[in-house]
């Protein structure tokens, strides 16, 4: 016997699962899919290996030698692509290309193409994991003038400039940002563009506030999401958390004597997953 209190209050953050960006390029390519197209992506669409099998029943491909593929529908993947395979993709007039890069991303690719123009541009820092898809699509647009700043260790190689520029990538927390800006001020001047989509502000501030009453939080969302992964950081600093891809992770001994569990989940979690944890805990609670 579980020793589970029956009044357990199960909340939901009021900012958590798919943002704008993540629902559009869903829409994008099961548009195209229903019409019978052969849709593919470059990589998986979102981080979310569940919604991404879902979407491969629907006949939406994960392709990561694009050069296999001589015809059909490409759909761009939100974290966006780096610049020479979009390119070589545009290149062949058998492929359709749908940009669905998410709108917050794009406007940070913008900015360093922009920024990396400029003769006077020595050096763009990208706040943001080095690995992550959104981040070396937007290296790919610096010109050979980005360098990725993970954490505080990273900033010894950085050069002194007249001007050091400053971007993030769209999902990284606040604090870490502006903790990273103020030892990079010590080196040089610097110009910050703070580009954090705020749908993953909000996400984050809300998870962080239900994490303050909750005895444990629950965290849905990919493995290889870097946006939940943060939404796990966040909230394991406050009380007990755990994060999960879907409801079979779920164990009824992480409830015993808990009164209040919270729950929130990545940008890139569908609503079936969450309800379908939502369940569970009021399984649980019966």
């Amino acid at each position: 016997m579980y020793n589970v209190l029956y009044i357990m209050k199960i909340k939901t953050a009021n900012s958590s699962g798919f943002c704008f960006g993540v629902k559009r390029a869903i829409e994008l390519a099961e548009k195209n899919a229903k019409i019978g197209k052969e849709v593919y992506t470059f990589g998986p669409l979102i981080h979310n290996p569940q919604e991404v099998a879902r979407l491969e029943q629907k006949n939406i491909k994960v392709i990561e030698d694009f050069s296999k593929v001589s015809n059909g529908v490409f759909v761009l993947r939100t974290h966006g692509i780096p610049l020479d395979i979009y390119d070589k993709l545009s290149e062949n007039k058998n492929i359709e290309v749908i940009d669905a890069t998410c709108p917050f991303v794009k406007r940070v690719q913008d900015i360093v193409k922009e920024l990396s123009n400029d003769e006077k541009t020595e050096q763009i820092i990208i706040v943001g994991e080095k690995k992550h898809p959104e981040v070396l699509a937007v290296v790919s647009y610096g010109n050979g003038k980005c360098l990725v700043i993970e954490d505080k260790n990273d900033i010894k190689n950085i050069k002194k400039t007249d001007m050091i520029y400053v971007v993030s990538q769209t999902t990284q927390s606040q604090q870490k940002f502006d903790e990273i800006v103020e030892e990079i001020a010590k080196i040089s001047k610097v110009r910050v563009f703070n580009t954090i989509c705020r749908a993953t502000f909000d996400r984050q501030s809300a998870a962080e506030e239900l994490a303050k009453e909750a005895d444990i939080m629950i965290v849905i969302g990919g493995k290889n999401s870097g946006n939940t992964t943060r939404l796990y950081q966040i909230c394991s600093a406050i009380t007990k958390t755990y994060h999960i891809e879907n409801v079979d992770e779920i164990e009824k001994s992480w409830f015993n004597n808990v009164n209040t569990v919270g729950i929130t989940a990545g940008a890139s979690t569908p609503d079936w997953i969450i309800e379908s944890v939502k369940q569970s805990l009021v399984a649980i609670n019966n």
